[in-house]
């Protein structure tokens, strides 16, 4: 069954009583939103002469979404190969250095300008348990003859 609309216009909310309007509900903290940051690029430009911004952007947003912050420009077009990269490096490695990941044009462009990319770190395996043996029940104790020792009398 589905619940008719309260007058306040949502489906879900009660009416406050005259007598509890007063009365604070205490509301839980707000939880604090994980971003998950990307360095990419962000086009501009006429129609066949592409021109590309460095941004740093929230990894859920569009393309050319809001920027957190614009940290150079990319001309692929460009005559000479000066002009082409302009890249402010040490905000680049900064966010690199925070967790933040390039993609692969962005991390080439990095380099090129001469920047550096946080190496990976490799993996140390710690060396496994060892297999288990084959489960083999317990032998049995073979029972001395009592027995025999009374009748050798």
């Amino acid at each position: 069954m589905i619940p008719s609309p309260a007058p306040s216009g949502h489906p879900f909310r009660v009416p406050a009583h005259p007598d509890l309007a007063t009365s604070r509900v205490a509301t839980p903290a707000p939880q604090e939103i994980s971003l998950v940051v990307k360095l990419r690029l962000k086009r501009f430009g006429r129609l066949n002469h592409p021109t590309y911004r460095v941004s740093v952007i929230d990894a859920h947003k569009r393309r050319d979404g809001r920027v957190i912050e614009t940290l150079g420009y990319y001309l692929p077009k460009a005559k000479k190969p000066d002009e082409q990269v302009k890249l402010n490096t040490e905000r680049a490695e900064y966010w690199l250095s925070v967790g933040a990941q390039a993609s692969e044009t962005v991390a080439s462009l990095i380099v090129k300008c001469g920047g550096t990319l946080p190496s990976k770190k490799k993996r140390v395996r710690k060396k496994g348990k060892p297999k288990n043996k084959p489960f083999v029940p317990p032998r049995r104790k073979a029972k001395k003859k009592a027995a025999a020792a009374p009748a050798a009398e």
